[in-house]
């Protein structure tokens, strides 16, 4: 996450074991499978499915998708961040005022309280009342996705993102907007459209009918400490010499 500035640590490692998809050893919060059940992600290169391409929604979902009510909510308690994503927040939460609409923050950076002891409640809040949430992350950097991101997708909400990753990683094009990608003022307009045409907010879920996501803790097939423990009782992978050796280069791409 923090940039390294020496290059003390060139050769040292053996294995790397971070949040990048190119590490040796992925250490992430998210796991994607297709609709059989098979694991495809996250990865470098991901082959989705186009928007167009995919099924539309049934009518369960649709009527799942009708309480929804308030524009967006985010659950924050870091306010102070690399990203400045406070700031962002306040600057869209600013410009849907201009259309009746708002952003609820809950937390340490708003006027809103919903306890961590109590996740489960506010994940069904968002679930039930909330068009989008926002996801966005601490830091801008590679590959970098957190749990925030299956808070809206596992909680049918469409999220924002604000990050430093290519998402197409993590995410098929048309399940998610990107706020770096337009102005905050176009975004606002954007999801106030989107809000105003059933239709349209219903095509961001057609993922839905292909597409799964996972907390990789929930399976021993896809925790992260599993696949190290593995690998480290893989007699071929343990008789093999490989160091990094431009750690710094590496990191710091």
């Amino acid at each position: 996450m923090y940039p390294i500035r020496y290059t003390v640590y060139d050769g040292f490692f053996n294995w790397t074991w971070t949040y990048r998809l190119d590490s040796d050893i992925y250490f992430g919060d998210i796991v994607i499978k297709n609709r059989q059940g098979d694991l495809i992600g996250p990865k470098e290169v991901m082959h989705w499915l186009k928007v167009e391409e995919m099924e539309p929604i049934k009518k369960d979902l649709k009527e799942k998708l009708k309480s929804k009510k308030i524009a967006a909510a985010w659950f924050v308690s870091n306010c102070k961040t690399m990203s400045h994503r406070a700031y962002i927040a306040e600057l869209l939460h600013t410009e849907l005022a201009k259309y009746n609409m708002t952003v609820d923050i809950y937390g340490s950076c708003g006027n809103n309280y919903c306890p961590r002891v109590h996740m489960d409640q506010c994940l069904r809040m968002l679930e039930d009342d909330y068009y989008f949430y926002l996801a966005f992350e601490n830091t801008l950097v590679k590959d970098y996705v957190t749990e925030k991101l299956l808070h809206a997708l596992q909680h049918y909400t469409v999220p924002i993102v604000y990050g430093g990753a290519n998402y197409t990683r993590f995410m098929p094009d048309g399940s998610y907007l990107n706020i770096l990608n337009q102005s905050i003022e176009v975004l606002a307009e954007k999801m106030v459209d989107i809000m105003n045409d059933k239709q349209k907010y219903y095509e961001y879920f057609k993922w839905r009918n292909h597409y799964s996501y996972h907390d990789g803790e929930e399976s021993p097939a896809t925790d992260h400490y599993c696949d190290l423990c593995s690998k480290l009782n893989d007699l071929n992978l343990m008789n093999r010499t490989s160091y990094i050796e431009n750690f710094k280069g590496w990191w710091n791409y």
